[in-house]
């Protein structure tokens, strides 16, 4: 049996789509959303990863496991998976798990979780995605307004991802894990494109005059500090101004675990009209 966590999210919610595509039964898992039940689905939970003293028997009958980076006491989790019945765990992080700063707080959440999973005595793999083509959603309030789309660290090369993608890799590492066990897969799209480039491409797909508007540090700064944890702010600024990433090189890995290249930019946005134009 395999168990799905944050099955609404971006990659969760696709992957699960995926597996029971697939043919294969799977559990559900989300902290506060009910997910659509599917006739492939084992059962759907909503419980709380951050508290692993309330996940009796969630994980019984479950060998395979996908989950995200990031929850309150990582080791105590991979412990409760493990005593459970769990073997396999594929665990989604990012690129700055590679970098191992524990003076970035985005980083060191990545870096502790890889690490509670190599140490918890089950098998993993692990996956890096790069930022996500779908961030580009966050720009809806401003398609929404007029044709202007201000971004900040507009000199940042990005090698995006659809999050279907990552999804794929995903699916493979658990239907496989005797061939993923131990893989480190850092995940990208096919090519590194500049703010600018994305919205010229979003332009093109929506036949819109859109304009691209770089926002200033300071600007993004304090735009960034009214909804988001300073601590968070600091490692962005950490990545893009510091240059502590580099988000840019391209990585054959999603064509070589999924037989097929990665998706394009512009197909993702093509894809996802609608959403854009909503």
């Amino acid at each position: 049996m395999i168990l799905v966590a944050g099955a609404t999210g971006n990659v969760g919610s696709a992957l699960a789509d995926q597996l029971t595509a697939a043919g294969h039964r799977i559990r559900t898992l989300t902290r506060n959303h009910e997910r659509t039940e599917h006739p492939l689905h084992d059962r759907h939970i909503v419980a709380d990863l951050n508290k692993p003293d309330t996940l009796d028997g969630v994980f019984e009958g479950v060998t395979r496991v996908f989950t995200l980076a990031g929850y309150d006491d990582m080791p105590a989790l991979a412990a409760t998976m493990r005593a459970q019945g769990v073997e396999h765990v594929v665990l989604m992080t990012g690129g700055s798990a590679g970098i191992q700063r524990m003076d970035n707080a985005i980083s060191r959440y990545m870096t502790l979780s890889e690490r509670a999973i190599r140490e918890s005595g089950m098998t993993w793999t692990f996956l890096r995605p790069r930022a996500f083509m779908s961030n580009s959603l966050r720009w809806l309030p401003q398609l929404a307004a007029g044709d202007v789309v201000r971004v900040p660290f507009s000199w940042r090369r990005t090698a995006f991802i659809d999050p279907q993608d990552i999804a794929a890799v995903a699916a493979e590492a658990l239907r496989n894990p005797d061939l993923h066990h131990g893989a480190i897969h850092e995940l990208t799209g096919p090519d590194a494109l500049l703010p600018e480039e994305q919205v010229a491409i979003l332009a093109r797909v929506l036949d819109r005059n859109l304009r691209f508007a770089p926002v200033p540090n300071d600007e993004a700064r304090t735009e960034m500090e009214s909804r988001l944890p300073r601590e968070r702010v600091d490692a962005y600024f950490g990545f893009y101004v510091d240059n502590l990433i580099d988000e840019s090189p391209v990585h054959t890995t999603v064509e070589r675990v999924t037989g097929r290249p990665p998706v394009t930019y512009e197909a993702w946005a093509l894809r996802n009209a609608e959403r854009l134009t909503a």
